[in-house]
């Protein structure tokens, strides 16, 4: 199984569920849509909250922000 999972919830709240559930989150991120894009440390963890977002699950893989440039900068 997968560590990823997107969230159709702001970032605080994802935060501060995966917390409650003692689930380790390796990378959280905003997504330009509205959501987050959660990387949980284990799988196991992972499995947990994708049970316990399950109502705010996103359908499809959304478009991700861009990280680099397109172009070289020199």
């Amino acid at each position: 199984m997968s560590r990823e999972i997107f969230i159709a919830l702001n970032q605080r709240d994802v935060l501060a569920r995966c917390a409650t559930e003692k689930v380790g989150v390796s990378a959280i991120e905003p997504l330009p849509a509205g959501g987050v894009r959660l990387v949980c440390m284990s799988s196991v963890g992972a499995a947990l909250m994708a049970r316990k977002f399950k109502a705010h699950l996103l359908k499809e893989d959304p478009v991700r922000a861009r990280h680099r440039p397109t172009r070289p900068l020199w």
